[in-house]
């Protein structure tokens, strides 16, 4: 153990010597941060690290997330070398068994994106999976993909290694060195009290796992976390395992099973958890586990039984049960936090936290020093949870589900069913009446479409929602349909220099006279997304930003921390007001009958005030649907009554998956599909949209990529065959050769063809064929640069 007085001051104070502490140090060390310091108030690893099955599966949802965890493997391989510290990296392989059929065209699906990242993976016959596990049961086995290259580690002894690394660059550590207060002035963090002194510092890594909810509110930030109680059974050596297996999957049956010490280990993600109430672990939690629960393990001991035969006779070593901790959405939290400048979070690892520690330590490290991870992480970003999720309430209800949903089948358009109504629009009603199917965004329930009372049944084919969407699309095609926008982030600026400001932050020419709506892209240094928005001038000195649903913290962070050198103020004004887009031929017709003829007379791109049902709105003349119309903003209060309007002449609601398709159809980018922190408007055809001028964050990269001869990397497929059903990620190949992936993938009603939106790493022509891979199997897309539908006379917005 290292001395425990801490220095007076260090660049970086990493509180947690967990799997997350130690590699963040170990990176923040290897990039030049020498003198980092960790403190851990017991000992490394005595919370959650060292008792995790510590499992490394490279294969995760997006290219991102698995190229994080191949940089784990490729770290966790090499350790011993560097430092002499073996890791225990054991490499022998994982297998992925199906008893269902939806559950094989799951792990197609995974096979296909392995073989898109450069991961080994192939589908393997049920006798060829028996054969890698002798002891399974494989009777009800449909098939299986076999993953050569994961593998598993010892957590305490990759620490050791981490740590070893870290020291003998210059990192120091304090063991039994616990925080108790975090210091911060004017929002940005100082320093950190502790049991050993007082340390001052430029940046904190917040690390402390199961503690960390608590350790950030020290800090007057939000980290909405919860612990609950994990299981895996341990046996004494039992007779057929020699050596060392491939970790074994039974997803189906929320397994997960391998050897340990010549016996097995079988584990669990039970369909709904146990959860553990703030406060009920204190500090006084050091290597410690909770009581064995066999009632609440039953279930998953009948299903091991099934699946490992060998079980009826193996001698029981213990039930371990030991804490984890899960976000509201099971993905872990990495990056600044909102609230609170300088420190960072890299916590919630929801049980995979030994498999992403690695490359999540060295994304943190590179957020700190860099300000941004090493490419795009935006879905593990630290400002992505409303605040109304940190609610222990909440959290209480959520954190079981998301565990039990670790195994679940990626089927579209699944929701949580906890923590729900959270945010309710101010249409709610309405909607409700109008049998809407809720989908929660940012904590509001926002409708995905209208028409079915019953749950849907989820599935990979064509969904039950199917002619429901039609509708809709069809309404806003040839008559009216209203979109509610009303989650959008709304953020007024304004000041003698809100326009000098916003051509700062705005890559788009926000100084246009007032009336005028601009799109634009906000951008880092790096000429790659920060967010696009729309944006409203609506005098000199006070403009309207309008941020997608789950960006308006992450926005506002951004906005803040880039005004301190202007005179302006920001409000969040989202909850104020209320937005409908009234959408299609029939919507001139619409205006005129409700009062409000002046909007015909409104420019595309221009926004005026006009009435309707007595109340005061703002029209602005653009669309995200392809379908002329508006963006009518109220006060929230009177969209009621302007609803009741706007149906009772003629409009009929429509939900989100009618948006998405008919976005598609026309070919606009959205953020988080198409548009990331990896993504220059360049890439995404959008260059146009950017100034000539420069002047703006990012500017100079802009520049200098299209000097470099930077091409629009987006185009739209068309499926030949009408009974496709892509859901995003696929594989696109051109002569056998892995090109792009999908990215946003619907039904276009409109022309009556499955399409998708797609990253291409070469330019293609329109009309060019290209085989996309869904669960295994190949259908031909046609390629079309632009919008595969684009109704004669109407301008829209990318946005």
């Amino acid at each position: 153990m290292s001395t425990r007085t801490p220095p007076a001051h260090a660049p970086v104070v990493v509180i947690g010597g967990g799997i997350m502490g130690c590699s963040t140090l170990y990176h923040l060390a290897k990039m030049g941060v020498s003198d980092a310091v960790l403190l851990e108030r017991n000992q490394l690893t005595s919370g959650t690290t060292w008792h995790s099955a510590a499992q490394v599966r490279a294969l995760r949802n997006s290219r991102n997330l698995t190229r994080m965890i191949q940089y784990s493997v490729e770290l966790y391989g090499q350790l011993e070398q560097e430092t002499g510290q073996a890791a225990g990296w054991i490499q022998k392989g994982s297998l992925s068994i199906a008893t269902s059929e939806d559950r094989m065209i799951h792990i197609r699906r995974q096979e296909a994106l392995a073989k898109a990242y450069g991961i080994p993976a192939q589908s393997i016959s049920p006798d060829e999976a028996r054969e890698r596990w002798p002891l399974m049961n494989a009777d009800d086995v449909l098939g299986a993909v076999w993953s050569p290259d994961d593998g598993r580690v010892s957590p305490s002894d990759v620490c050791a290694a981490l740590v070893k690394g870290a020291r003998s660059l210059g990192a120091k550590i304090f063991e039994k060195t616990g925080v108790t207060a975090i210091l911060t002035e004017n929002g940005k963090v100082k320093g950190v009290e502790t049991v050993n002194g007082t340390v001052m510092c430029d940046a904190i890594a917040l690390c402390a796992g199961l503690w960390s909810r608590e350790a950030g509110a020290m800090a007057g930030a939000e980290v909405p976390l919860l612990a609950c109680e994990h299981f895996y059974l341990l046996t004494k050596p039992v007779d057929g395992i020699v050596g060392n297996t491939p970790t074994l999957s039974d997803h189906d049956n929320h397994l997960y099973i391998r050897d340990d010490s010549g016996g097995l280990l079988v584990g669990c993600f039970e369909p709904m958890g146990k959860p553990i109430a703030p406060g009920a672990l204190t500090e006084s939690f050091e290597f410690g586990l909770l009581p064995e629960d066999w009632d609440h393990f039953e279930p998953m001991m009948m299903n091991a039984l099934h699946r490992l035969p060998a079980l009826e006779t193996a001698e029981v070593k213990m039930l371990l049960n030991g804490p984890e901790s899960f976000t509201p959405d099971g993905t872990f939290m990495l990056g600044e936090a909102a609230e609170t400048r300088g420190l960072f979070l890299g916590c919630g690892m929801n049980s995979v936290g030994v498999a992403a520690g690695g490359g999540a330590g060295m994304n943190l490290a590179h957020t700190i020093i860099h300000g941004a991870p090493s490419y795009d992480l935006s879905e593990a970003d630290a400002k992505r949870f409303a605040p109304v999720f940190n609610s222990v309430e909440h959290l209480m209800a959520r954190a079981p589900e998301v565990l039990g949903t670790h195994y679940d089948i990626a089927y579209p358009g699944k929701q949580f069913k906890t923590a729900r109504k959270l945010r309710r629009l101010p249409l709610d009603s309405e909607y409700t009446e109008a049998k809407a199917h809720f989908g929660q965004f940012f904590g509001w329930e926002r409708p995905l479409y209208f028409g079915k009372e019953q749950e849907p049944e989820l599935k990979f084919g064509r969904p039950d929602w199917f002619e429901n969407v039609r509708q809709e699309v069809m309404a806003a095609h040839e008559t009216a349909a209203i979109f509610d926008a009303s989650p959008f982030g709304k953020i007024e600026i304004e000041g003698p220099d809100a326009e000098a400001f916003l051509l700062r932050v705005c890559a788009g020419y926000v100084g246009r006279r007032a009336g005028s709506v601009i799109y634009t892209a906000i951008l880092n240094e790096r000429g790659t997304f920060e967010s696009d928005i729309t944006v409203q001038r609506l005098s000199d000195a006070h403009y309207r930003l309008f941020v997608g649903t789950n960006a308006i913290r992450k926005d506002l962070a951004w906005l803040r921390r880039h005004s301190a050198d202007f005179d302006v103020s920001l409000t969040d004004t989202t909850q104020t007001y209320a937005v409908l887009g009234l959408m299609g031929p029939e919507s001139a017709r619409i205006a005129a009958e409700v009062g409000a003829p002046e909007l015909n007379d409104i420019g595309y791109f221009k926004h005026a005030e006009a009435h309707i049902a007595g109340h005061h709105v703002r029209a602005a003349r653009l669309s995200y649907v392809g379908e002329a119309g508006w963006e009518i903003t109220c006060r929230s209060e009177n969209a009621r009554s302007i609803y009741a309007a706007l149906t009772n002449a003629g409009a009929e609601p429509a939900g989100l998956f009618a948006q998405t398709s008919m976005r598609v159809e026309k070919g606009f980018c959205a953020m988080g599909h198409e548009l990331d922190s990896d993504v220059t408007p360049v890439e995404a055809g959008l260059d146009a949209m950017t100034r000539k001028s420069g002047g703006f964050i990012g500017a100079d990269a802009i520049a200098k990529h299209k000097a470099g001869g930077g091409v629009s990397k987006v185009v739209s497929l068309a499926f030949e065959d009408e009974a496709a059903v892509p859901l995003g990620h696929e594989p696109l190949l051109l002569d056998g050769e892995v090109l792009g992936q999908t990215t946003t993938c619907a039904y276009g009603y409109r022309i009556g063809r499955p399409i998708a939106l797609a990253h291409v790493e070469r330019s293609l022509e329109s009309g060019s064929e290209v085989d996309v891979d869904i669960a295994g199997s190949f259908f031909k897309a046609t390629v079309t640069i632009g919008p595969l539908f684009d109704p004669q006379g109407s301008r829209m917005r990318p946005s």
